[in-house]
């Protein structure tokens, strides 16, 4: 690629398929610089900076996100997420162990650890990750630092706080870290308490408060030609608020085990990687702003290792060859209440012993053709088996005395349900085979064309096959969609396939000062996972406050949408340092091909425009967000329709020698809106009824100061 990016360096405008060949090369290619290599934006250079989840971090990427706990938001890639989307933190795959995925990957890691991250969106090359059809998300924190003394001694510390106004939000992280030539021990803490927010109306969003700790030690030894990392994790919430969810976390205690080793060879380099993550995660009530009565227990664990393999046949080509295992088990139960009827005499036991193994190989090679061609191509197959044990409801009595069944009378539906679930063989597999292409052509120095096809699968995961429960209150448990709704499982669902073909056109001006990338891609899907509905549920006798009951189903689904964006360099002054303006626009469209219908939770049209100075210790930025109106909502879900709105951001940093001082407004206007992708308050509709459920509202003007020395 020629040098007229170099000036954006850090905000490089580049297309997914772009961005997917530089994560496709970058953990691979090292002293062999022989293949071209994209340079990726997503470089944390100052990550102590930085405190809060990494969702803004991946936002920037051009990731949206589905709301959910105050640092568990989902993210969203080409209009699907959940499972959909592959997040590997560290190499490692993490489950979310939770009915309604309280606990997705990007929670158990804050922003101060991110050392580099990178989005691999739709057309993900087979070396990138198996399992998913939306694309692969790439967080790493792992990035030993060593000097050039042999004695061990102090290498350098960090201590950040920040304030957000908005909701009170208190953050601080610390790190420190001891080194040699040879071995490097570091720390990483990060603590962030935050009350709910207030919406632009003034109004307490409510049910959005947290509080979180995470802690990381990484032990790093290197030679001339391998290195071994050990890194271990903690993570500590005790409590999370969901708005949109009838539950809320009430604790999330994990630890965690990666461990690397990489080692160079004469013509390539091995890495082998065995990732281990406990869980125990309890759901239940903690705030006067959402109130009720129920436990719910989840301890799960992940196991993993990957073995991988890089050849260098020649400066031109590499063959990249990977071996990989999965391991996944999880207990879900809701223990009983003394003294309810409804909820007891038994625990209501939801996945026992829930099983997911997942066996995968692939094969990949990368070759520079020519001096104008580059292509990669790669199959992946992967073979899944899921299992689980025995249920049981809460009561055995066929008759509910709770009469809170949601079905007829006093009948308890659960039972027969039980029954019915563990007279059936449980075990089921799936052979996944994943193939890319991904070819880049040169036209110019300044002119690129990219194209990329990619069939790609994904496994149901535990809780959309084995969750049983048929009444109202059980499958008001099950979901991660913030929707309200109630879901059922499908021990008979088979995997989704998705064909994905994308291409993307990039150019520039020969002296560098402006870069416009357009991309296009198009997604069919065999046996998507969606939903039936099977029935309706109402608490009241007012229509709004109607929802459904859904069953997870398989169905074909289409897929599509362009993405145009560009940077120009409006001043470049030695008086008034330089201007970059930046801009991008989104179009996203995605449809059941059985009646054309919406699929849920498709991001309306958007874009973003900024304004970016940097002059000498300062970095300035004035951006403007805007998003359409949503108007295509999916009616099985009963999903909300939404205004358009616009958002107008300040902020700026300065940084001296070693001290950052940050701050920034967020809706400078403190404008009112509901997220497109939010679901709805389920604290509000607790709260009134009668308002039905409304969308959840997005967060007022906020004023976030920040402030880190490293040392």
């Amino acid at each position: 690629m020629s040098n007229h990016n170099l000036f954006i360096n850090s905000r490089s405008v580049l297309s997914p398929l772009a961005v997917c060949i530089a994560s496709l090369l970058s953990p691979y290619v090292l002293a062999d610089d022989s293949i071209e290599v994209i340079e990726v934006q997503g470089q944390n250079v100052n990550s102590h900076a930085n405190l809060g989840s990494a969702e803004q971090l991946l936002t920037e990427l051009g990731v949206d996100f589905s709301a959910a706990g105050g640092v568990s938001s989902l993210p969203i890639l080409n209009g699907m997420m959940g499972d959909r989307v592959k997040v590997l933190v560290d190499g490692a795959d993490i489950t979310a162990a939770c009915g309604n995925q309280m606990n997705p990957p990007l929670s158990y890691i804050s922003a101060n650890q991110v050392s580099s991250y990178q989005v691999v969106a739709g057309i993900s090359p087979v070396s990138a990750g198996g399992d998913n059809i939306a694309g692969v998300i790439v967080v790493n924190t792992i990035a030993p630092q060593y000097s050039e003394s042999d004695t061990l001694d102090w290498h350098s510390g960090y201590v950040s706080a920040q304030y957000r106004s908005i909701n009170n939000a208190q953050a601080l992280s610390v790190g420190a870290r001891l080194a040699n030539d040879s071995f490097s021990l570091n720390y990483q803490g990060a603590f962030e308490d935050a009350d709910s927010y207030d919406d632009g109306n003034g109004d307490l969003a409510l049910d959005t408060l947290y509080r979180v700790q995470n802690h990381a030690l990484t032990a790093a030894l290197r030679d001339e030609k391998q290195q071994l990392v050990v890194k271990l994790t903690h993570q500590k919430i005790p409590f999370q608020g969901f708005a949109n969810q009838y539950m809320d976390m009430t604790d999330n205690t994990s630890y965690g085990l990666v461990t690397q080793y990489k080692r160079q060879l004469k013509s390539g380099e091995f890495q082998a990687q065995i990732n281990f993550n406990d869980v125990k995660h309890e759901m239940g009530f903690f705030s006067a702003e959402k109130i009720g009565m129920m436990p719910m227990n989840t301890d799960a664990q992940d196991i993993s290792y990957q073995l991988n393999w890089r050849l260098d046949f020649n400066a031109d080509t590499a063959l990249l060859l990977g071996q990989e295992y999965y391991g996944y088990r999880i207990d879900d139960w809701w223990p009983a209440i003394e003294g309810s009827m409804m909820m007891g005499p038994n625990d209501y036991v939801n996945i026992n012993d829930g099983e997911r193994d997942r066996y995968t190989g692939f094969a990949e090679l990368q070759k520079q053709l020519n001096n104008k061609w580059w292509l990669s191509a790669g199959t992946r197959i992967e073979y899944v088996q899921t299992n689980a044990g025995e249920v049981q409801p809460y009561s055995d009595m066929s008759m509910d005395m709770g009469g809170m069944s949601g079905m007829h009378g006093m009948v308890n539906p659960n039972l027969a349900a039980a029954k019915e679930f563990n007279a059936m063989d449980r075990a089921r597999s799936d052979t996944l085979v994943d193939a890319s292409l991904l070819l880049r052509y040169q036209v110019t120095n300044e002119d690129e064309l990219q194209f990329g096809l990619a069939r790609k699968n994904r496994a149901p995961n535990l809780y959309e096959r084995y969750s049983w429960g048929v009444s109202t209150m059980s499958t008001s448990m099950i979901g991660w969609f913030g929707d309200g709704n109630g879901y059922i499982g499908n021990p008979d669902l088979a995997a989704e396939t998705a064909h994905t073909i994308s291409t993307s056109y990039t150019t520039s001006a020969k002296d560098g000062t402006w870069q416009i990338t357009a991309n296009a891609w198009y997604t069919q899907v065999n046996d998507y996972i969606d939903v039936t509905v099977i029935g309706s549920t109402n608490r009241t006798a007012m229509s709004v406050t109607q929802r459904n009951t859904l069953q997870f189903t398989n169905l074909d689904a289409t897929l599509y949408g362009a993405k145009l964006e560009g940077i120009m360099r409006v001043v470049d002054s030695k008086n008034a340092g330089t201007w970059d303006l930046t801009a991008a626009l989104t179009s996203t469209h995605g449809e059941r091909d059985d009646s054309d219908e919406p699929l849920y939770q498709i991001m309306p049209l958007h874009s973003k425009i900024a304004l970016e100075q940097q002059f000498g210790k300062w970095q300035n930025s004035l951006s403007w967000q805007w998003v359409d109106s949503k108007t295509r909502v999916d009616p099985r879900r009963l999903e909300n329709q939404t205004d358009s709105y616009s958002l107008v951001s300040l902020a700026t940093k300065a940084t001296w020698d070693k001290l950052t001082v940050k701050l920034a407004i967020t809706n400078l206007l403190d404008e009112y809106y509901q997220q497109p992708l939010g679901g709805v308050s389920i604290a509000d509709f607790k709260t009134d009824m009668s308002q039905g459920f409304s969308q959840l509202a997005g967060q007022g003007r906020s004023v976030n100061a920040g402030i880190s020395y490293a040392f």
